[in-house]
């Protein structure tokens, strides 16, 4: 098996470390477009124009399946990339929707989601809960995370206040949507914010989870090989890479 995940930046690292967990792949090429990124604060057309634009990049590849990591992508251009693509194509969204009920049996837990403007813009989180019975939603466009995390602040002040700053004010949840592939390294700063011992939805997980469950991926690889393909600076791309996968 040959894949392809896509992110508008680095985030979506954290949901390769997740495949590489569970080692079910053969070789995973990953594209980032740093040149572009953020995605979370554009419009709905670019964001489809980038997308499916990703999409013509992955067809160099004769790839098996392409995942989605960027939420926002998931939440706005999924259908016009499976339009575009010659295999499956699958997004972050519909997995943290299906590893939140999962989750959550009571179907009147507060959930918390957390994401960029754009993703929170959507509602694909909620309408995607509402649809499943799930009503007790708070949600929150969070998208000074992604700067923090894009300057590997995962503890202290900066990240302190900016926690203050956003949940300062809200409902004590029982689980939080990180919907941002940014989100999961703070996630326990997250977590730690508030009191009780809430539940955690990670993109990288919640993808892992997808694959077993509706495709019902058994495979396992021992070393799974790694291609990093960035619209600008792929060199950095790399070297993030390496830290953050421990390669």
């Amino acid at each position: 098996m040959k894949i392809g995940v896509f992110d508008s930046g680095i985030g979506g690292l954290t949901v390769v470390k997740s495949l590489l967990e569970h080692n079910l792949f053969e070789e995973i090429i990953y594209f980032g477009d740093t040149a572009r990124v953020p995605y979370g604060i554009k419009d709905k057309n670019t964001i489809i124009r980038y997308a499916i634009e990703a999409v013509e990049f992955f067809k160099n590849f004769e790839l098996d399946l392409i995942i989605v990591a960027c939420n926002t992508v998931s939440a706005y251009a999924l259908d016009e990339m499976r339009e575009s693509a010659s295999c499956p194509v699958i997004g972050v969204v519909e997995a943290g929707i299906l590893a939140t009920i999962n989750s959550l049996s009571e179907k009147d837990s507060n959930i918390l989601i957390i994401a960029t403007k754009a993703t929170i813009n959507s509602k694909a989180y909620e309408l995607g809960l509402n649809e499943r019975g799930y009503k007790n939603l708070q949600a929150k466009a969070t998208g000074l995370f992604v700067p923090i995390v894009e300057e590997e602040i995962y503890s202290g002040e900066i990240l302190d206040a900016t926690l203050k700053h956003y949940f300062k004010d809200v409902q004590e949840p029982h689980a939080i949507i990180l919907g941002c592939t940014h989100f999961p390294l703070v996630s326990e700063s997250i977590k730690n914010y508030f009191s009780n011992d809430c539940t955690i939805i990670h993109s990288g997980d919640a993808i892992v989870e997808y694959l077993q469950e509706e495709f019902e991926f058994t495979y396992k690889y021992k070393k799974p090989t790694l291609k990093f393909f960035a619209s600008e600076n792929p060199d950095a791309l790399r070297a993030i890479a390496t830290k953050w996968l421990s390669l």
